[in-house]
């Protein structure tokens, strides 16, 4: 599969080196392919490719927007996404680690205005980026973490979850984009947790079933 990056640091870089060495195509959609964030992703995982911003963009099926939230407006300006799959891995951070829209709205529902052609599936945000370069939590046995995602388009959904379980999480479907507005509180949460607290971010959320197989 064709994938491209908007937004190359540290999400975006750790979420792209896992999905190229998943076996995918990993394109970055640049508008400086000399930006240092470029140059440090390519360093870091060679089999990437730099490439403008509209032509990356055209040639993949799932584009991932992994920008600061502030910047995601010029980032998707001029961009053709129509029939395109968005996985919205941003977050409106407010004073604080208040929610930056004020939980007036999610973050997932704003970039879905600003792409309204587009299939946007929020994914990704609940956790930094230290557990998107290595998710392994050995001493659980088989129990995959969770990662929650939220969409309007089953199909989309479904592309997402499948990169999901490829990447080694459990994916897990918490209904329309309107409930991205409760992952970006959890990302919240976990930031508060890991970083104020002092907790670390070495740990993850995982989905128990009672009467599950184990």
């Amino acid at each position: 599969m064709n994938i491209a990056f908007i937004g190359i640091g540290q999400v975006g870089g750790a979420l792209a080196g896992g999905l190229l060495r998943a076996g995918h195509r990993v394109l970055i959609a640049a508008r400086d392919l000399q930006s240092e964030s470029v140059r440090r992703a390519i360093q870091a995982n060679p089999g990437l490719q730099a490439m403008s911003a509209s032509e990356a963009v055209h040639l993949a099926e799932v584009v991932f927007l992994a920008t600061p939230y502030s910047a995601n407006g010029d980032a998707l300006a001029d961009l053709d996404l129509s029939g395109k799959v968005l996985v919205d891995c941003t977050n409106p951070v407010g004073p604080g680690l208040s929610h930056g829209l004020n939980s007036r709205t999610s973050g997932g529902e704003e970039v879905q205005r600003l792409a309204p052609g587009a299939r946007v599936v929020k994914a990704f945000t609940i956790y930094g980026f230290e557990n998107f370069e290595d998710n392994r939590y050995p001493a659980y046995g088989s129990l995959k973490p969770a990662m929650l995602i939220a969409g309007d388009d089953d199909g989309a959904k479904a592309v997402v979850g499948g990169l999901c379980d490829a990447l080694g999480w459990r994916p897990v479907d918490v209904g329309p984009l309107a409930s991205a507005l409760h992952l970006e509180h959890m990302t919240l949460l976990w930031i508060r947790m890991a970083r104020q607290q002092g907790r670390g971010p070495n740990f993850v959320w995982a989905m128990l079933e009672r009467g599950a197989a184990t």
